[in-house]
């Protein structure tokens, strides 16, 4: 399998950019994909953040797996990491949000009250991988479409300031990733998710890990999605040949690339059911996914 990485210039001016804005904003809205949660944590954004307060945002909760999605919220929780999880287009997401960020600077916002200041606006910065769903929910909380969204990365090109009401401000950026992935699986199945432009990857290598995860943990899903037996997703039958197998029932012949591209876009969708590839229980000592 070929490395997967990610990290062109316009990113790294971008993460420059979120560095030398981070004293304007009072909290960090760091967006995470709840289908890898963990894998779609920038490091970069922790360090730049310090001892800023920073809330999680668990996005794509309609497309993840409610089990392990709860997992999760517990893993943060047990962390004292702030976390709330949401479907970006629900009508309440402006409220959940600001409520959030109230209970995380309660005692600065008291401070300043008692020192007779007068009440403004949470200022928020709003960072994420690319392709996290990050335009979607700034569209929600302004409640108007002021940021472009696309199913691809690399739609935000810049920062702008946006109002979403009386008590909230945000900082939106452009998706960013990092220098360097702490391994090809965290690679893998950020490609898998979106957040890495698909024209960078081999569309076999993702696919392959994809039915890796697919045929032990949704099975079900994956036969009645492509017309499978039990047969073929016997121990016997390796991935590729069952890559192989798949692409003839889609009636791509031995177009396995094309079979590829569309299992990705289609496990992307949810067709395959809903999706969450890392627990907590991946995670070693030291915080790792092995």
């Amino acid at each position: 399998m070929a490395t997967i990485q990610w990290f062109p210039g316009h990113m790294a001016k971008a993460l420059r950019q979120i560095r030398e804005q981070m004293s304007l904003v009072d909290i960090v809205f760091e967006l995470v994909d709840a289908r890898v949660p963990y894998s779609s944590q920038n490091p970069e954004i922790a360090l730049a953040a310090g001892d800023k307060p920073r809330l999680l945002i668990m996005t794509k909760t309609d497309l993840a797996d409610p089990k392990r999605l709860g997992e999760w919220l517990t893993y943060f929780k047990e962390h004292n990491q702030p976390v709330v999880a949401l479907d970006s287009r629900q009508q309440n997401v402006s409220k959940i949000v600001t409520a959030k960020s109230k209970e995380i600077l309660h005692d600065k916002l008291a401070e300043e009250a008692a020192k007779g200041l007068k009440k403004r606006p949470i200022r928020a910065m709003c960072v994420g991988v690319p392709n996290v769903g990050k335009s979607t929910l700034l569209n929600h909380l302004v409640k108007k479409n002021v940021a472009v969204t696309g199913n691809r990365p690399g739609v935000t090109t810049g920062q702008q300031w946006l109002r979403s009401s009386a008590e909230l401000e945000l900082l939106d950026t452009p998706g960013v990733l990092w220098h360097k992935f702490a391994s090809q699986k965290q690679g893998t199945m950020l490609a898998l998710s979106g957040a890495i432009k698909d024209s960078l990857y081999a569309k076999d290598d993702v696919a392959l890990f994809a039915l890796d995860y697919l045929r032990c943990q949704q099975p079900e899903e994956l036969k009645k999605r492509y017309r499978l037996t039990d047969a073929d997703l016997d121990e016997s039958v390796s991935n590729p040949d069952l890559l192989l197998r798949i692409t003839e029932k889609m009636g791509f012949r031995d177009d396995y690339d094309r079979a590829s591209e569309r299992l990705i876009f289609e496990l992307r969708k949810g067709k395959l059911g809903p999706i969450t590839m890392e627990v907590p229980a991946d995670l070693n000592e030291d915080g790792v996914n092995e």
